[in-house]
C-alpha cells in the first residue's frame, strides 16, 4: 500500500523522509510477526512514553534491547527446554521473537526493566536548546547582511 503524501509537503518543509517512514511503519506490521508479543505504547507525560511487552516466560539474559539508527528492536531467544513435560495444551507462547520501534527525532531510550512478565522500555523526548521555539525581534531600520547583527547593522 502505497500512501501520496504530496498535499502534506505543499505546507511542510523538511518532512521529506516522513512518508518512507510511514511505509516503512506499514510494511514493519505486516511482517513482524503476527502480534506477538503484545505491546502498549503509553504517553506518560508531554516529553515522556513507555512500551510494555508481554513477554512470559522469559527472562532478563533471553531478552535483547537495542537502538541503531533511530530504530528500537527489541529481540527475545528462548533456551531449548530439556523438560520431559507432555502437554495436554500449550497456549503459553515461548517462541523467540523481534519487535522494532520506528523513534523520532531526540527520542532516547532510558531505562528497561523485566517486572512478572513484562518489559517495561522508558523513553523521553529530549529537544536541544537550538531546536526549541524562541521569539525572533522585529524591528525597523537597515536589513542585517549575512552573518551581521542587528547591532552592527545599525552603526
Amino acid at each position: 500500500m502505497k500512501i501520496d503524501l504530496t498535499p502534506l509537503y505543499a505546507n511542510t518543509v523538511g518532512y521529506d523522509r516522513f512518508g518512507s517512514l510511514l511505509d516503512t511503519a506499514l510494511n514493519n506490521e505486516r511482517h513482524s510477526g503476527g502480534g506477538y508479543p503484545p505491546y502498549d505504547i503509553e504517553l506518560v507525560d508531554e516529553n515522556r512514553y513507555a512500551i510494555t511487552l508481554a513477554v512470559a516466560g522469559f527472562v532478563e539474559s533471553e531478552i535483547d534491547v537495542q537502538i541503531e539508527k533511530g530504530v528500537l528492536s527489541v529481540r527475545g531467544k528462548r533456551e531449548a527446554s530439556t523438560s520431559d513435560s507432555r502437554y495436554l495444551h500449550r497456549g503459553i507462547a515461548t517462541r523467540s521473537f523481534e519487535r522494532k520501534f520506528t523513534l523520532a527525532d531526540h527520542v532516547e531510550v532510558t531505562d528497561a526493566r523485566l517486572d512478572n512478565g513484562l518489559l517495561k522500555i522508558a523513553l523521553v523526548r529530549e529537544i536541544p536548546e537550538a531546536m526549541k521555539p524562541r521569539r525572533i525581534p522585529v524591528v525597523g531600520g537597515q536589513p542585517a547582511l549575512e552573518g551581521q547583527t542587528h547591532s552592527e547593522a545599525a552603526e
